[in-house]
């Protein structure tokens, strides 16, 4: 397929000399990202932004999703990451996505790092430092654990990315209230959004997650399009990836791994915490409803856990799964 990520290539190229011809210039957007005490993942996008209209408020339109993928991406862009008053020189992909890990002595908690690009005016990102003494995190599915897409569903996926109002996208009922009760039980925990979402949505998410009291945390997204071999990037690889990267990274800190039964989020997780039981504190599942099962094709469990040598709880919504979780002592029980 090499040949069809050439053309990928260069028919945004062709969009990008339309809108600089025009007299845009690119922005970086940034997305929250992660780090120690001792470096930072930084995360973000180079893009030629069309303009966004403001409401009475003052406040940003509700966008429709296609909008979301209007943006043209700028690749291969030469982005300068200021860090603590030290700059960094970084290089975006060929889709414009920037993925650096950078050294930086940072104290835990959220941070600011800017990035700009072609002499823009900075933009600031976030990133979340994670303390040395931290021994707990979360690592979160979107698409169907946190908020309602059906996303094994084509026909769907593409209506919930491309067209629905971002006002209409419902969360899962009781799983907001779940992740921050575990953030309020651990401070200083990361929690860490992992989703075969594209970038594209990632400014939809954080205002989803901020207007349903989701807890802040770090998108770790990816790029749709093709590869060199595949007419698609693999979903199931980038989770896997990022799970092995985040146990290199933290080897002290135990996941819980939250997802649900309509991908393949079980059998991740189960072949995760066979390799590497070390740092899996225990794994949930959202039980998709009956009809929403039936809509994307049926379930993906693995009934057979006994291998994960971890506590392994299931349930149809938030409220479901704490309680679990408080069955199987992961969380505190309420007094």
């Amino acid at each position: 397929m090499l040949w069809f990520a050439r053309l990928e290539y260069r028919f945004h190229a062709w969009r990008e000399r339309r809108a600089r011809g025009r007299g845009l210039r690119p922005t970086v957007t940034g997305f929250p990202g992660y780090g120690t005490e001792e470096w930072v993942r930084v995360l973000g996008r180079v893009l030629i932004t069309p303009p966004v209209k403001r409401t009475s408020s003052g406040d940003f339109a509700s966008l429709r999703g296609w909008r979301s993928f209007a943006a043209v991406p700028v690749g291969f862009a030469r982005v300068t990451v200021t860090i603590q008053g030290v700059d960094h020189d970084v290089v975006a992909d060929r889709g414009g996505v920037i993925d650096a890990k950078l050294p930086a002595t940072l104290p835990p908690g959220w941070q600011t790092v800017t990035t700009t690009v072609e002499g823009s005016e900075p933009t600031e990102t976030r990133v979340f430092i994670v303390g040395s003494d931290v021994r707990f995190g979360v690592v979160s599915d979107v698409d169907d654990t946190v908020m309602v897409t059906a996303l094994p569903r084509p026909l769907l996926a593409a209506w919930n990315s491309f067209v629905v109002d971002e006002h209409a996208r419902q969360p899962v009922p009781g799983m907001a209230v779940m992740l921050e009760r575990l953030s309020r039980e651990h401070p200083g925990a990361p929690v860490i959004y992992l989703s075969t979402g594209a970038w594209n949505v990632a400014p939809t998410l954080t205002r989803f997650m901020r207007r349903h009291l989701f807890p802040s945390g770090s998108f770790l997204l990816t790029d749709w399009g093709p590869t060199h071999d595949r007419w698609f990037r693999s979903g199931r690889a980038h989770k896997e990836g990022n799970l092995r990267r985040l146990a290199a990274e933290f080897p002290n800190v135990k996941w819980l791994l939250v997802g649900d039964d309509g991908q393949h989020d079980d059998a991740i997780y189960t072949q995760f915490a066979i390799e590497h039981p070390d740092s899996v504190a225990a794994v949930a599942i959202r039980r998709l409803l009956p009809a929403e099962a039936v809509l994307a094709g049926g379930r993906t469990v693995v009934d057979d856990h006994s291998a994960a040598d971890v506590p392994w709880v299931t349930e149809s919504d938030g409220a479901g799964l704490l309680e679990r979780l408080e069955d199987a002592g992961v969380i505190a029980r309420d007094a």
